[in-house]
């Protein structure tokens, strides 16, 4: 390579890392903002179902007519202007990347926005960071044509700016990075890694700008563990392993299920995991939406024994049949409920029969949320590092290690591929192969 190729070579890389900062920029302003309007949704809920119970019966029906209208009219904006808005979006922004399917319109950006605040707003137990993470590589893949970069770093952004979305959505600006290396594109590459740095920095800033910066979950100081709680550590990524085996074949059972009802339109499909969320909201509120509150309880080491399990049946379906509903919305905050859950009756087991190495339950209910996440992502680096970001704990990094490492391995014996692999295998029009799928 001669010194002119050189040169183009690093004034391009330039160019693609100031690009990047624009694309963290618009990702983290779009990203804020839904978060903004998904806690003006969950606070309106709030009020309504209080309200509505003052009236007794027609109370019910009025917030079942409203659950069920809300996810209703966020199914019909996906079906009518944006198809590919529904679900996650991270299967799709895989297939993107991979070639396997074309760049999302301009459109999906509105659907994704709206339909994601009607769905979560309504009770769905889903996740912001999946429309925050389409949504940030949409608008990237607009920015990257207006800016005339060509093809390759078109993709590059794209994927950069879906690692800005994460980084946003959780407060998490490293784990957003990580996540484009290790699971959108699969491989590190110069020029993706700096362009994943920089819009991950950016998106932040203007996140904390906007929303402030604090930690996602509160968790009180721990301890560094001791060796002795190694092979606790090893038998809890077993348990969670499990766990997230049986939470991925429980969504695609239901998504089978799901498409066998091809008489009923999805609209009508989405009104009756509406209404049922609505029911669930009438009688048990805490139960429905994202359930952050709900991790957060489980890291402070708080409810009996009892509720907790039943917490955690309750949000196992919910979060299956909610992704079914045909709205948009993500996995991992729902994920993150469920591995918090699996910690703590773990950590609270092991309190009773071995206190000397679980004294700390609340530890294993942030060490089962990174297990849970690679048990169901197979992404252990991300699932670490958002964790040990969102929780602000440093020393629980071994612990981590330790069960992630058994709760990667588990479900990779027990021949459960990666959630998003079998979600991109049901997109419409996609060919992905199974080359860079993991096992």
């Amino acid at each position: 390579m001669n010194s002119k190729d050189i040169l183009e070579q690093r004034s391009g890389l330039v160019t693609l890392a100031i690009v990047s900062l624009i694309v963290g920029a618009a990702s983290g302003l779009l990203g804020t903002l839904f978060r903004f309007s998904l806690e003006r949704a969950d606070e309106l809920r709030d009020v309504f179902v209080t309200l509505a119970r003052s009236e007794h019966a027609i109370g019910l029906v009025i917030v079942l007519l409203a659950a069920s209208a809300s996810t209703a009219l966020a199914a019909w904006l996906v079906g009518r202007f944006a198809p590919e808005a529904s679900g996650s979006g991270i299967p799709q922004v895989e297939a993107v990347l991979n070639g396997d399917l074309p760049p999302a319109q301009l459109s999906l950006i509105p659907v994704k926005f709206v339909g994601g605040v009607l769905a979560i707003g309504a009770g769905l137990a889903l996740g912001r960071e999946g429309p925050t993470v389409h949504m940030g590589a949409s608008i990237a893949h607009v920015l990257g044509k207006s800016f005339r970069r060509d093809s390759h770093d078109c993709m590059v952004l794209m994927a950069a700016g879906a690692g800005a979305g994460l980084a946003t959505a959780f407060d998490a600006p490293i784990a957003g990075a990580v996540f484009v290396l290790e699971e959108l594109t699969r491989r590190f590459e110069t020029r993706t890694a700096v362009a994943a740095l920089g819009a991950s920095a950016s998106a932040i800033a203007v996140a904390r700008l906007m929303h402030g910066g604090a930690a996602e979950f509160q968790l009180a100081v721990q301890p560094f563990p001791g060796f002795g709680t190694l092979p606790a550590h090893l038998l809890l990524g077993m348990v969670v392993g499990l766990v997230g085996t049986a939470y991925c074949r429980a969504i695609l059972w239901v998504l089978a299920v799901s498409d066998r009802l091809v008489r009923w339109p999805v609209q009508v499909r989405a009104a009756v995991v509406g209404a049922a969320v609505g029911m669930l909201a009438w009688y048990a509120p805490d139960m429905v939406g994202g359930g952050d509150l709900i991790t957060q309880r489980a890291l402070a080491n708080t409810g009996a024994f009892s509720a907790i399990a039943l917490l955690f049946l309750v949000r196992f379906g919910l979060g299956a049949v909610s992704y079914a509903a045909g709205t948009p919305g993500g996995l991992f905050a729902p994920m993150l409920v469920l591995g918090a859950q699996t910690g703590l009756v773990f950590g609270r087991i092991c309190l009773y029969w071995f206190p000397s190495i679980a004294a700390y339950p609340s530890a294993f209910a942030a060490v089962a949320m990174a297990a849970f996440f690679t048990a169901v992502v197979r992404a252990p680096i991300t699932g670490i590092v958002l964790v040990t970001e969102m929780t602000g704990s440093f020393t629980l990094l071994l612990p981590m290690l330790a069960a992630c490492f058994t709760a990667m391995i588990v479900p990779i014996m027990l021949g459960c591929p990666p959630i998003y692999d079998s979600l991109a295998r049901r997109l419409p029009n996609s060919g992905r192969s199974t080359e860079n799928s993991r096992s």
